[in-house]
């Protein structure tokens, strides 16, 4: 019997590392999708910068926020 509660163990924390993961890459997705939204709205690169450092957005991750034209 500890045998197979200890593979539900192992399987259930398979699945919540999995739903973490699925979940930290979609909101990096969604950063990355703001990022370009606030600098595609931007008066100038200083501008730019300040809204992203307000909104706690990184800059970089807007280049690799793929758009509905890209895929």
């Amino acid at each position: 019997m500890p045998t197979a509660r200890h593979i539900t163990l192992i399987s259930e924390q398979s699945e919540f590392a999995e739903a973490r993961a699925a979940e930290k890459a979609e909101t990096a997705r969604q950063c990355a999708i703001a990022a370009r939204t606030v600098a595609s709205h931007s008066r100038d690169a200083a501008d730019c910068e300040s809204l992203l450092a307000m909104l706690g957005l990184d800059a970089l991750a807007g280049k690799m926020a793929r758009t509905g034209s890209e895929l």
